[in-house]
């Protein structure tokens, strides 16, 4: 008879232990483990058995470094442009990748898309929170037709696996993983130790068949993704779905990638008929205004391999309570902070006694340094309430001291502000050493501290 023990794992993080704990020593929070049933069964499941799957299933055994043979493995490429960025270039075979974000803002939609597109290849989709009737009626929604597409609505990975071998799929997308459960664990569905173990059994599948998995997740009410962090492990790339679900846009961020950049980040617009790539996001990250409005610069920035243009506004009034609040949106309170203690320091104005309201256009949120320079000009824009000429934009991190520090790539930024048709861009004197001459028909200020912008335009 098979052996049955019981564990005790962290809620939170995952951690297990064998017995209860007050405190979780691996994400030291309160209160969090929960007792949970494990089956330790020798016999392992016939269907988790890859070896009848592809006949070129590899050898475990040991070998020498050297003997390994390096080749180019080719990357499934979908019609999605801002996915094959997002995910370095398109999905690698026998790649693993997560996909989270909040409820209702389209990663189904996304990835039915994605495999209702993809006509040559065997994809299936595996279901365990939809009606096969309501994958259909989205997917007609979508107004796309693939006869290489399958539905299969299932929780029980034993079930799956069986159908995954007579099929034998060349892409599998799973919706989403907490919803499914391993006979190996005897507990809950969503559970720590179930996502774990249907986590692992899919990463099994992934590397022996060289078949990649997209794994749909939840996020829990911090924001971050639900189940335990080894999760996050375990996979080889993660995906943020992010954007607010009252506005079109969607953002599509990358958190981990083993096989290309995490910089990169992806722009769709919500319709009717699904989702569509924004090809060129600076257009509708900057509002089209008619009339001159204080408090609002537009900052040159690089996300990824991708120059953008996006809007800062700023807002600055007089302070009705005793302590002024601080407000922002899209951007780090702390660098905000920083940047007012700048301007109380070496500029001389009484921040202090203002609140101040800030947010980055279009439900972005920047990391990006160079931002600084446009940060601060909204700012004083709003505190002078004088506006800035719409045609100029800015790139520039700004220091301690007060000086516009250089950032990189500083051509990219120009020709993009070029091609929108900004007639001045402001960047650090200290980029001129790798600006070429002659070469833009947009004009590049220098400048070096912070009193010399608001001399220039105040």
């Amino acid at each position: 008879m098979s052996k049955v023990k019981s564990g005790f794992f962290c809620q939170n993080c995952g951690y297990e232990s064998a017995k209860w704990l007050g405190r979780c020593p691996s994400c030291q929070q309160w209160n969090t483990f929960v007792e949970e049933l494990i089956q330790k069964d020798n016999k392992k499941i016939t269907a988790n058995d890859w070896r009848s799957f592809s006949d070129d299933a590899p050898a475990r055994k040991t070998v020498s470094l050297q003997q390994i043979q390096t080749k180019e493995a080719p990357r499934l490429l979908t019609i999605d442009t801002e996915l094959n960025r997002v995910l370095g270039g398109g999905i690698v075979p026998g790649s693993l990748i997560l996909v989270a974000g909040e409820p209702g803002i389209g990663k189904s939609t996304l990835f039915l898309q994605m495999g209702l597109h993809l006509a040559d290849i065997t994809t299936l989709y595996i279901s365990g929170e939809e009606s096969e009737v309501q994958i259909k009626m989205r997917a007609d929604r979508l107004k796309a037709q693939n006869d290489h597409f399958y539905l299969l609505t299932e929780t029980s990975t034993q079930v799956i696996f069986q159908e995954i071998k007579k099929l034998k799929p060349q892409l599998v997308i799973v919706d989403s993983i907490q919803t499914l459960e391993s006979p190996f664990i005897d507990s809950s569905q969503g559970s720590v130790s179930q996502i774990r173990e249907c986590a692992a059994e899919f990463q099994q599948f992934a590397k022996e068949t060289n078949t990649p998995v997209f794994l749909i997740g939840h996020i829990n009410k911090e924001g971050n993704i639900a189940g335990p962090k080894l999760l996050e492990h375990m996979v080889d790339t993660v995906l943020q779905f992010e954007g607010d679900r009252h506005y079109a846009y969607r953002i599509l961020r990358t958190l981990k990638n083993r096989f290309g950049s995490t910089a990169e980040l992806g722009i769709y617009q919500m319709n009717d008929d699904g989702m569509k790539p924004v090809l060129n996001p600076s257009e509708i990250l900057i509002t089209q205004k008619e009339e001159a409005l204080s408090g609002i610069a537009i900052a040159a920035t690089i996300e990824g391999q991708r120059p953008l243009l996006i809007e800062v506004q700023a807002l600055v009034t007089q302070s009705v309570y005793g302590t002024p609040q601080r407000t922002v949106s899209g951007f780090d309170l702390r660098r905000l902070q920083l940047l007012l203690a700048v301007l109380e320091k070496r500029g001389g104005f009484h921040f202090g006694v203002k609140d101040v309201f800030l947010n980055i256009a279009g439900g972005l949120k920047v990391e990006d340094p160079s931002i600084d320079l446009a940060v601060l000009v909204a700012l004083l824009s709003s505190y002078e309430d004088a506006s800035i000429p719409h045609n100029v934009c800015f790139a520039g991190e700004v220091g301690l001291s007060g000086e516009i520090r250089a950032v990189n790539r500083i051509e990219q930024r120009i020709a993009e502000a070029e091609k929108l048709g900004f007639e001045k861009i402001i960047v650090s004197k200290y980029n001129q050493k790798g600006l070429p001459k002659q070469r833009f028909n947009i004009e590049v200020i220098t400048m070096g501290q912070v009193d010399e912008v608001y001399r220039y335009f105040f």
